[in-house]
């Protein structure tokens, strides 16, 4: 049984079902309907193919893949809304204000947020990320024209807004942008395979997978012998400048997870594990001194697969989701 937290995901993050070559043109089905994933929209598909900009209207509670100009207004006080944009991992998200039609002095606001933030958890997690807490946000109601486009510093980022008088709004556009060397990553999907590169950066970064995940690294380069490390107090990768970790949990903050295990050096080979756990994030830390990189693959958990131990696999472990 979906735990509440999968359940709020389901509702608002897009998991794209689709082939790559098509995720762009997936929208979110309304919220009233009983799927709350994706609907293929062919009108969508032959629309942007003709090269037209994709517009439409925004919901108080949305999700959004695509490019395209989207509008929001209030038939009525609304007054906690959010927007959660994605793209692809190598993806950055570019938010420009066309029109904005708020009453600011009378307790409106509109602000960005570099990340996705869901019942009060972060990610990226305020540990690998570049800025502040307070940095990430950008608040029209302060910046105004000063600051009208916003660039996100990973593959998500989310507007909040409260709008209390029926007939205001605000129009954005959304574009997406190239991100040589990705790093924090949300999937859109329960499956897929990622290689994280990290060249001569001190920096940590987290992919996220919203799901409970099969993942197998195949290949781990860190510049320092073969080690795979259960998290135990005698027996971790403290002191070790790069390395990575396995983290498991039931939010969406990955400094919040429980860490199930480290891999302080490089190999080649195969390593897997099962974890059961609402979220699973493969986090790599590095000191700047070395090019580090780790390739792996991850697909959902099925319910035989938690029956069945599989050669070179660490026993599956994750605090129960209440």
């Amino acid at each position: 049984m979906p735990s509440a937290f999968q359940l709020q995901c389901h509702l608002v993050l897009i998991f794209l079902a689709a082939s790559k070559g098509e995720t762009r043109y997936l929208e979110v089905r309304d919220a009233g309907e009983d799927d709350p994933f994706l609907l293929l929209s062919e009108d969508l598909k032959r629309e942007l193919s003709a090269g037209q900009i994709y517009r439409r209207s925004l919901r108080c509670i949305d999700m959004l893949s695509i490019e395209g100009q989207f509008t929001f207004t209030a038939d009525q006080p609304q007054l906690h809304c959010a927007t959660f944009f994605i793209g692809e991992p190598e993806e950055l998200i570019t938010i420009h204000y066309d029109f904005v039609n708020i009453d600011c002095h009378g307790g409106d606001f509109l602000k960005v947020f570099d990340g996705w933030i869901l019942k009060g958890e972060k990610f990226p997690s305020s540990l690998d990320h570049p800025l502040t807490t307070s940095q990430r946000y950008v608040d029209f109601c302060e910046s105004g024209n000063i600051q009208r486009t916003i660039r996100s510093s990973q593959n998500v980022a989310m507007i909040f807004f409260k709008i209390q008088v029926p007939g205001n709004g605000f129009t954005v556009t959304v574009k997406k942008s190239s991100n040589l060397f990705p790093c924090n990553v949300i999937s859109q999907t329960p499956s897929g395979r990622f290689t994280m590169v990290i060249p001569h950066q001190h920096r940590n970064c987290s992919f996220s997978i919203i799901y409970p995940v099969v993942i197998k690294i195949s290949d781990l380069i860190l510049g320092h012998l073969n080690g795979l490390f259960l998290k135990k107090p005698s027996a971790s990768c403290a002191g070790v400048g790069d390395f990575v970790e396995l983290l498991g949990g039931a939010g969406l903050d990955p400094s919040k997870m429980f860490p199930l295990a480290d891999l302080c050096h490089s190999f080649h080979g195969s390593a897997q594990m099962k974890i059961g756990c609402d979220n699973t994030v493969l986090r790599m830390v590095s000191s700047g001194k070395h090019i580090n990189r780790v390739t792996f693959e991850y697909h959902q958990l099925d319910l035989q697969e938690t029956e069945t131990r599989k050669e070179n696999s660490i026993e599956e472990f994750c605090f129960p989701s209440i």
